[in-house]
C-alpha cells in the first residue's frame, strides 16, 4: 500500500441522507414500521447455472424473491422466500440455481406490498467475447463514485472488484464517513458498509451487473494480514483477531459473495478462466498466499486449459523498483516484492504458456506491464487506478500531470518491463477478452469531487494471445 511507503498518507447532495440512513443499520438498533430496501439490491459470483442475490431489509416478515427472463417479470423462472435477521445485520443472500448459462436475468425482492428496486444480472458460460468492469480503491471521504455510475450503463458480463471496496479510516476532506471514527468493531464496519450502499452510483452499478469481488487491506486495516496491521494498536483498538473477525463478518454480510472463501474460480467456457485470489487472509511475514492457497493456485494455473487465464490479484505482482526519493524505500514489501519465493513459484508454474493476465488494483495508478522471469516475459499485468483514493499527484501535493511526469519517467527507466505508467488520474477500467487478445481500457474522471463528472476513455493496451507482452492500442 502507499500508506506503507515511509508513512505517506493516501489511500454533496447525498451526505445527509447517507449518514441518516446508516444510523439505522447497526444490529440490534434497527427499527422499521414499514420495510424498505434503502441499500438497494446486488448480485454476484455468477456460475453457468446460477448467481447469488443480495439485499438488506429490516422486517420480521418473509422476504420473497423472484428471477425473471424479462424486465417486466412476465416470465418468472425462479422464486422463493427467505428471512432477514439481526444476526446478519438484516442482510439477505439467496443462491439461485437452475438458470441458463450466458443469459441475462432480472430479479427483485418483496416484503408484503413493498417491492425492491429491480436488479439485472447475468450467468457465466461459454462465450466468444467477454467484457468486464474492473475497479478498486473507493474512498468515500475524498470523492464521489461517478466511475461506478459510468459502468452501470456499460454492456458488461460482470464487474471485477479488486479490493478496498470500503475504507476503514476517518477523514472529512469531502464527504463525512459513518461512523465518525476509524472502524474497529463489528458495528463500525457494518455502518461503513451500509453508508457505501446508500451511494446512488454504488446502487446503480450493483443493480446493473453481477460483482466478482475480493478484498484488499482497507476492508479491515491498512496493510493488514492474518497476524496484524501496522495501523492497529492493541492498546487502543483491542486484539487484532477480534477486529479482523468483525471486519470479515461485516464484509460477508454486506457483499454479494459466497460465504467463507474469496479465493475461487469462475469459468467462462473455453475462452477464459478467472481465478480470484485472497492476498490478506493467509498472509504472514513470510507468505502472501499461504501454503494451501499457493498450491491451489499453482495447480489451477497448471491444469487449466482455458484460452486465457485471468487472475484477480489485489496487489502488484510485477517487480517495482521505486526511484530514489527522500523517505521512500527501494520497494514496497506489501506487494509481491515482499514475497519473492511465492512469486517465483507461481510464475514458474506457468511453464511455456503465455496466456496469463494478472488484473490488479491497490497502487492508485494505471499500469501495463510485462511480468518478467529469468529475463523474459511470462505473463502480463494490467493495473486499474483508484476510483477516488488519493493518487501520486495528491500525495505530492502538485497539480495533476506536472510533478508526476518526471516520476513516471524514472519508474519506467528503473522498471523496463513497465510499458505504461500513469500516476495521477482516477477512474475505472474495462477488460475485453476475445480469442485473439485481452484489452484493458482506462476511463478517467474529470473531477472526482463532482458526483456528475464526465468519464472518458484515456488509454488502451492489449495482450495478443500466447505472447505475454502488452502493447498500446492506437
Amino acid at each position: 500500500m502507499l500508506d506503507g511507503m515511509a508513512g505517506v498518507d493516501r489511500r454533496t447532495f447525498l451526505i445527509g441522507a447517507a449518514v441518516a440512513g446508516a444510523a439505522t443499520t447497526a444490529a440490534g438498533t434497527a427499527h422499521a414500521a414499514t420495510a424498505s430496501f434503502e441499500h438497494g439490491v446486488a448480485s454476484g459470483d455468477p456460475l453457468p447455472d446460477g448467481v447469488l442475490l443480495w439485499t438488506r431489509v429490516v422486517t420480521s416478515s418473509p422476504v420473497a424473491w423472484e428471477v425473471a427472463a424479462d424486465e417486466q417479470f412476465h416470465r418468472v423462472v425462479r422464486r422463493g422466500t427467505t428471512h432477514a435477521s439481526a444476526a446478519r445485520d438484516h442482510t439477505v443472500k439467496v443462491e439461485v440455481h437452475g438458470l441458463r448459462p450466458n443469459t441475462r436475468y432480472w430479479y427483485r425482492f418483496r416484503v408484503d406490498d413493498v417491492v425492491s428496486p429491480v436488479g439485472r444480472t447475468k450467468t457465466a458460460g461459454c462465450e466468444t467475447e467477454l467484457r468486464f468492469g474492473v475497479v478498486s480503491c473507493a474512498n468515500w471521504s475524498v470523492g464521489h463514485f461517478a466511475g461506478y455510475g459510468f459502468l452501470a450503463h456499460e454492456d458488461l458480463d460482470a464487474v471485477i472488484h479488486l479490493g478496498d471496496y470500503i475504507y476503514e479510516g476517518f477523514s472529512t476532506e469531502l464527504r463525512v464517513p459513518d461512523p465518525a471514527h476509524k472502524c474497529v468493531t463489528l458495528d463500525d464496519y457494518r455502518r461503513r458498509h451500509a453508508q457505501y450502499k446508500t451511494d446512488p452510483h454504488v446502487q446503480a452499478v450493483h443493480a446493473a451487473h453481477p460483482f466478482i469481488a475480493t478484498w484488499d487491506d482497507h476492508e479491515s486495516a491498512d496493510n493488514s494480514s492474518s497476524i496484524g496491521s501496522p495501523a492497529h494498536d492493541p492498546a487502543t483498538d483491542g486484539p487484532w483477531g477480534a477486529r479482523l473477525a468483525a471486519a470479515t463478518q461485516a464484509y460477508f454480510e454486506w457483499m454479494p459473495v459466497r460465504e467463507g472463501k474469496l479465493d475461487r474460480i469462475f469459468r467462462f467456457g473455453e475462452l477464459a478462466t478467472l481465478t480470484m485470489l485472497d492476498l490478506r487472509s493467509y498472509r504472514t511475514d513470510t507468505t502472501i498466499l499461504g501454503a494451501a492457497q499457493r498450491d491451489w493456485l499453482i495447480n489451477t494455473l497448471t491444469a487449466d486449459r482455458g484460452r486465457w487465464q485471468l487472475v484477480g490479484n489485489s496487489v502488484m505482482i510485477s517487480p517495482f523498483k521505486i526511484p530514489p526519493l527522500p523517505g521512500l524505500p527501494p520497494s514496497n514489501p506489501d506487494q509481491w516484492d515482499g514475497f519473492p519465493v511465492d512469486r517465483e513459484l507461481v510464475l514458474r508454474s506457468l511453464g511455456e504458456r503465455r496466456n496469463t493476465v494478472f488484473l490488479t488494483g491497490d497502487i492508485h495508478s494505471s499500469w501495463a506491464c510485462d511480468v518478467p522471469l529469468d529475463g523474459q516475459s511470462v505473463a502480463t499485468e494490467y493495473i486499474v487506478t483508484s476510483l477516488t483514493s488519493d493518487n501520486f499527484d495528491e500525495l505530492l501535493k502538485v497539480p495533476p500531470r506536472t510533478g508526476s511526469l518526471l516520476l513516471e519517467a524514472q519508474i519506467m527507466a528503473l522498471n523496463p518491463h513497465a510499458k505504461f505508467v500513469e500516476l495521477d488520474s482516477h477512474g475505472v477500467s474495462t477488460l475485453k477478452v476475445t480469442a485473439d487478445e485481452v484489452r484493458m481500457d482506462w476511463y478517467y474522471l474529470a473531477d472526482k469531487k463532482d458526483p456528475n463528472t464526465p468519464v472518458t476513455r484515456a488509454h488502451s493496451w492489449r495482450t495478443r494471445h500466447d505472447t505475454a507482452h502488452t502493447e498500446p492500442v492506437l
